[in-house]
């Protein structure tokens, strides 16, 4: 079961389960968002059609945010014309949970929820006596400076 639905300009092929990228919609009620601009269904024998009661797409807003950036550039040549902007698009992540069309309802399983990962305890700190300290330490070796190279002569001049 999949549906076509149209939002932001652009139109989606959607199946319950996947997550789109749509132009930035808010949060909704909830989390929720409901598309009802729905172009077309499928059917249950494999047949397309255009819905002729009314159709309802639902989803989960899943993330917020902004797309890579895109350079915009302008130029015309010989006339010194340069112009450079960039644009980042909003997005919002939308998972489809539910297509209701002509009383039927097929939804997206639900996803298991993620438990908590356990904290690490905290490494033990251990004290070690100054006077240990010092006697377990290698003593650092003094490095003593590199040997120059002797500075070369210059060639002998030549005799005329």
């Amino acid at each position: 079961m999949y549906a076509v639905i149209r939002t932001g300009g652009k139109q989606y092929r959607v199946a319950p389960g996947d997550v789109i990228r749509v132009e930035n919609q808010g949060d909704g009620k909830d989390g929720k968002i409901e598309f009802s601009d729905v172009l077309a269904v499928s059917g249950s024998a494999g047949q397309i059609g255009k819905p002729q009661s009314e159709a309802l797409v639902t989803g989960e807003v899943v993330e917020q945010g902004r797309g890579a950036k895109i350079l915009v550039f302008h130029y015309k040549r010989k006339k010194q014309y340069k112009k450079l902007r960039g644009h980042r698009q909003g997005y919002t992540a939308v998972r489809i949970i539910e297509i209701a069309f002509d009383g039927q309802s097929f939804k997206a399983p639900e996803l298991p929820k993620k438990q908590p990962k356990p904290k690490k305890a905290a490494p033990e700190i251990v004290e070690v006596p100054k006077a240990e300290a010092k006697a377990t330490a290698p003593a650092a070796k003094k490095k003593t400076a590199a040997h120059k190279p002797a500075a070369r002569k210059a060639a002998p001049k030549k005799k005329k």
